[in-house]
């Protein structure tokens, strides 16, 4: 059994920067991610990471402006979200190999 614990977030202007975190409990050994969901749109994916930190993956309208990272030892997964748009407000899950999601945290940019 995974748990998720996600913090950070929020409120920000456009073009600026929000980070955000998801510990994890228990067993973590395997890919971590984020996906969001905007008001009336489908959850969509956004980045992820395998264990070893090394391959990333990136959607196409993040790429560039968003880096996902992660503490092994923490068993953290960062999410550092800059040159944010009105487009990238949603609510941000973490998720743990497609199948433990934590409980979601507001990104709201404002133009």
């Amino acid at each position: 059994q995974v748990q998720l614990v996600e913090s950070g977030g929020g409120l920000v202007q456009a073009g600026g920067s929000l980070r955000l975190s998801c510990a994890a409990s228990g067993r973590a050994f395997n890919t971590m991610g984020w996906f969001r969901q905007a008001p009336g749109k489908n959850r969509e994916f956004v980045a992820s990471i395998r264990w070893s930190g090394a391959i990333t993956y990136y959607a196409d309208s993040v790429k560039g402006r968003f880096t996902i990272s992660r503490d092994n030892a923490k068993r953290t997964v960062y999410l550092q979200m800059n040159s944010l748009k009105s487009d990238d407000t949603a609510v941000y899950v973490c998720n743990y190999a497609r199948a433990y999601w934590g409980q979601g945290r507001q990104v709201t940019v404002s133009s």
